[in-house]
């Protein structure tokens, strides 16, 4: 039986065809019947690449192959397979990278080195990687400009809907375009969940230029996004520029002149995020929790990620139970400095707590009423410093142990 969508899902925005990309799906029957699990994408001529990728000690093959395949710094193509994840499975997993990067580099017309491998789904069983290279060529010969829709369905594997988002910028006086589509459900704390993005532009950017924007783009959306706490073996988030438009030569350094193309990729890095978010398993609520007086920006994050990956905090949201008082215990857990007697506690734009204790004459309707809808925000003031983050969740309900339970029957 299919899951139910979301309650918190947004519509797939139309994403139009970028120039210098070509994408699509089809059924390889790779662990899943009756639906596409195979995407591949192709990439004009002198496309750069930048990545950012699981923290983990125990990553899968794609990972190392995409890491060792950055530093040429072009891409051709990307080959994804919903299903398997391609992990902890020895010299097979290599081979696998190895094999399907070799049969989608003779379609295209590439080095091996220059196509760009992921995979997702189930951890520890080997990838049938045959059934994804006899598929690959059919795929290849069916890839569209328009086939976006066809790309984020394609890589889903417990996601209840696709995930995208566009946004154009100037560079100079042109205007360029940056879409993306991700995939992402549970086993969500990304620390740069499974999850992976993948992003293009068609402006002309050179690999290191791009790097630098992916990172500090990434600092500021995925990894302020927690769903179970748990870091995926596969996390990948892909940059690539197909430098298909015509704008002014941007420098090694970059500078100024990409301000607007940098706000337009951090909105569509956190659009992503937050669509991640939203399409938590067995997810009701979408929770934004704000930290600021701390005494850092960096203890400001643990503080919000303690509070955000709480159980108890998330379950009482769940439950629509205004129980601030474990705000104050995932505060406290963080390791960071706290002050009981400066914590200052809110829900919903009214302060619960103050100083220690609770705000005289303190009123849980409106707090109760703001826990009934879908989006709840947790405001929190340590009272210490000027360091502040801005981290996003969502609740923990029994949908989760469900989706979890019978993950792999």
């Amino acid at each position: 039986m299919a899951t139910p969508v979301s309650p918190l899902a947004v519509k797939l925005p139309e994403l139009p065809p970028l120039a210098g990309v070509r994408l699509g799906a089809t059924a390889a029957g790779i662990r899943y019947q009756g639906r596409t699990d195979l995407v591949m994408m192709e990439l004009a001529a002198g496309t750069t690449v930048a990545g950012v990728f699981t923290s983990s000690k125990c990553p899968g093959a794609p990972i190392d192959w995409c890491r060792a395949s950055l530093a040429g710094g072009r891409a051709r193509a990307v080959v994804v397979n919903a299903g398997n994840a391609n992990v902890f499975t020895g010299k097979a997993g290599r081979d696998a990278c190895a094999a399907s990067a070799a049969a989608a580099a003779r379609l295209v017309g590439c080095p091996a080195k220059q196509v760009f491998i992921a995979s997702t789904g189930v951890i520890g069983e080997v990838l049938p990687h045959e059934k994804l290279v006899a598929a690959l060529p059919a795929l290849h010969a069916g890839l569209r400009d328009d086939g976006w829709e066809a790309a984020a369905r394609g890589i889903m594997t417990t996601d209840t809907f696709p995930k995208g988002a566009t946004r154009t910028a100037k560079i100079g006086d042109a205007e360029v375009r940056i879409s993306g589509f991700a995939k992402g459900s549970g086993m969500i704390m990304p620390d740069m969940a499974t999850m992976l993005c993948f992003v293009f532009t068609d402006a002309k950017l050179p690999a290191g230029v791009m790097q630098a924007l992916l990172e500090k783009g990434v600092g500021a959306s995925f990894n302020c996004t927690t769903v179970d706490s748990d870091t995926s073996t596969s996390d990948t988030v892909l940059l690539f520029a197909t430098g298909q438009a015509k704008h002014p030569r941007v420098p090694a350094e970059g500078g100024r002149m990409l301000a607007d193309f940098t706000r337009a990729l951090d909105a569509v890095l956190l659009d992503l995020a937050l669509q991640v978010v939203r399409d938590g398993e067995g997810a009701q609520k979408l929770v934004r929790v704000d930290v600021s007086g701390a005494t850092t920006a960096r203890s400001a994050k643990r503080v919000g990620l303690a509070v955000a990956n709480s159980p108890l905090v998330k379950t009482a949201i769940a439950g629509e139970d205004a129980n601030w008082g474990r705000i104050v215990m995932a505060v406290g857990k963080a390791g960071e400095p706290a002050d009981r007697d400066k914590l200052s506690v809110g829900v919903g734009g009214v302060w619960m707590a103050r100083n220690g204790g609770v705000v005289p004459g303190y009123d849980e309707a409106p707090v109760v009423q703001h826990m009934k809808g879908r989006e709840v925000e947790i405001a929190i003031d340590l009272g210490l410093g000027r360091g502040k983050a801005t981290v996003w969740t969502c609740d923990l309900t029994h949908g989760y142990i469900d989706i979890n339970g019978s993950y792999r029957s």
